[in-house]
């Protein structure tokens, strides 16, 4: 009886590690490309800080970066929004995939879905 109740207890701390780490690993700079509405494909950069569920940092596409505003990470989902130029708020949301070192990033720009997958810079 003690040796299960210490195995599960070994497997829940894990698990929790494991899922810690994969928290973390979402920190720094990621790149990727988004094909707006009009058909055109634009370099996008984002840089995220991850401190407990809370996400910050800033987007860039063109022009100046933008803040992250509202965002959080549960697990590996990270959803949060930026305000653009014109004072609209910008929907995201993401899933972080540790094995291949990337995230699938939605984005709701004006009623248009967008998509884009991000690749970590450096590392």
């Amino acid at each position: 009886m003690k040796r299960k109740i210490v195995t599960t207890a070994a497997l829940i701390c894990c698990f929790v590690v494991c899922l810690a780490a994969a928290v973390a690993d979402v920190n720094g700079k990621w790149i990727g490309s988004i094909k707006a509405p009009d058909g055109k494909d634009y370099p996008i950069t984002y840089t995220f800080n991850v401190s407990g569920d809370k996400l910050t940092g800033s987007v860039q596409v063109t022009g100046d970066p933008k803040t992250i505003n509202d965002g959080k990470i549960t697990g590996a989902d990270l959803t949060f929004a930026i305000i653009a130029d014109d004072g609209k708020t910008i929907p995201h949301t993401g899933k972080y995939y540790a094995v291949g070192d990337s995230i699938a990033m939605d984005v709701d720009y004006e009623g248009a879905k967008l998509h884009t997958t991000l690749k970590r810079v450096g590392q």
